[in-house]
């Protein structure tokens, strides 16, 4: 084949990719602008880790805030790193009374990543099945909630008898929950910015119901990443010698196998919920000597090492776990030691446990329940949460937060393949937080 032909050839494959190209960005161009093409397009922004595209991501919140009459709209970022922004956005509807304790709704932008290989349909592409489905990562883990709370304020306001609200209602998109919140909610809490918004009240993410009853969550579990280590006098494959780094090891994970053998019995015997007990589930295993085909299989080593995530319910005695992990799990008389590198809080700024109360004792709680029964909907037993997310920093200082994300008769596939959200729900959950929003805002009584 001529250098000609070879020409001609790659010039033909490069007008026929940017036909596409131009095709696809075009279809998306021409979509009609509904609620539903609004998810659509931000569920298309990939926000996922390693690598988040924050910026696309508020860039197009913006715009659509911008929309929207009477937000007053404010970007921050509490990045520890200056060569790695980290936007938050920050939208406000001012209430006519703003001497009163404010009302916030959070999101993160944020998600996990997704394997696309794995998937019937591409995780980025947002695409919508015949079903009714959307098919995206973040569509249940939580862009909708984002994307649900500017649809809610977009209508409120569009209806004839609206009025102001009585109290601000402020809405955040914030970073890197997924990855522990620590220059996105945890920063923003500690910060002037968030003072002054004498916020009197949160909600955020929840889970979704397989049932038609809505969850809701009033505490989180906290999570511990526990790290053994083992060690011991290095020997051949073959002798037989006590304290070696893997037998102690193994010592160990069987003792915390039993542990978690005795938690996961409370659950299947309906005595426990599954947030409700500590659950220790191994992540990891490191140990042997490296050859260039393997492992040295006639050689014991000398160190071993587990890792596990450990999660605590805010009722947990985290002394006692400690008590545990010291004499039992990782005793330093069998040559062991461990580290926990992350560990989430259990008690609020009084020493309280880190829940929010779901009876008379919280007004809001009343307030909440009723705007949620206003719209037709139904409210579970108000639970913990079995993992973790922003909510636990508002808890921390005392504001009161519920988790709640109203997708009902929905499978639970949060960091799962082929995660999706059926239409019918997510636009139900728009009017859902319609009632939400005008229920709290316009809520006049002590909350103190």
């Amino acid at each position: 084949m001529t250098d000609l032909n070879h020409l001609f050839i790659s010039l033909l494959l490069l007008v026929l990719v940017s036909l596409t190209l131009c095709s696809s960005a075009t279809a998306h161009q021409n979509e009609q602008d509904t609620p539903i093409t609004r998810f659509q397009r931000y569920l298309r922004i990939k926000t996922a880790h390693p690598t988040p595209d924050y910026t696309s991501a508020i860039n197009f919140l913006t715009q659509q805030a911008q929309s929207i009459p009477n937000l007053q709209i404010k970007t921050l970022s509490f990045s520890s790193s200056p060569h790695h922004i980290k936007p938050l956005l920050l939208l406000t509807l001012p209430g006519s009374n703003p001497s009163l304790p404010s009302i916030l709704f959070n999101s993160h932008i944020d998600s996990v990543p997704a394997e696309p290989d794995k998937w019937i349909h591409d995780p980025f592409a947002a695409t919508l099945t015949p079903e009714g489905k959307i098919y995206a990562r973040g569509a249940q883990d939580d862009k909708c909630i984002g994307m649900q709370y500017l649809e809610s304020l977009r209508n409120i306001q569009k209806d004839p008898n609206f009025k102001m609200p009585i109290r601000t209602i402020h809405v955040s998109y914030v970073p890197d929950e997924e990855i522990g919140g620590f220059d996105g909610m945890m920063k923003f809490v500690e910060s002037k910015e968030f003072k002054d918004l004498n916020i009197g009240f949160m909600l955020d993410e929840g889970q979704t119901s397989i049932n038609d009853e809505f969850r809701v969550f009033y505490a989180d579990r906290a999570p511990w990443n526990l790290v053994i280590k083992a060690k011991g006098n290095p020997g051949h494959g073959s002798k037989l010698f006590d304290n070696s780094a893997m037998e102690n090891l193994m010592k160990s994970v069987e003792l915390m196998t039993k542990f978690r053998e005795y938690q996961f019995d409370l659950v299947k015997d309906g005595l426990k919920m599954t947030s409700e007990v500590i659950s220790v589930n191994p992540v990891y295993l490191k140990a042997g000597t490296p050859s260039p085909t393997g492992f040295v299989m006639n050689m014991q080593p000398s160190e071993a090492e587990a890792g596990f995530d450990v999660r605590l319910p805010p009722t947990a005695d985290s002394d006692m776990l400690k008590r545990r992990i010291t004499e039992e799990w990782a005793p330093a008389i069998r040559n062991m030691t461990y580290e926990i590198t992350h560990k989430g809080p259990l008690r609020d700024y009084t020493g309280r446990p880190l829940v929010t109360p779901t009876n008379s004792s919280n007004p809001w709680w009343s307030v909440f329940e009723q705007a949620v029964i206003a719209a037709g909907g139904k409210l579970a037993k108000p639970e913990i949460l079995a993992s973790t997310t922003d909510a636990k920093y508002l808890r921390q200082i005392g504001i009161p937060t519920f988790g709640f994300s109203p997708m009902k008769n929905t499978p639970i596939l949060l960091h799962d393949h082929n995660e999706y959200l059926e239409v019918s729900v997510y636009l139900e959950g728009i009017k859902i937080y319609e009632s939400i929003m005008k229920g709290l805002s316009s809520f006049e009584g002590d909350t103190s």
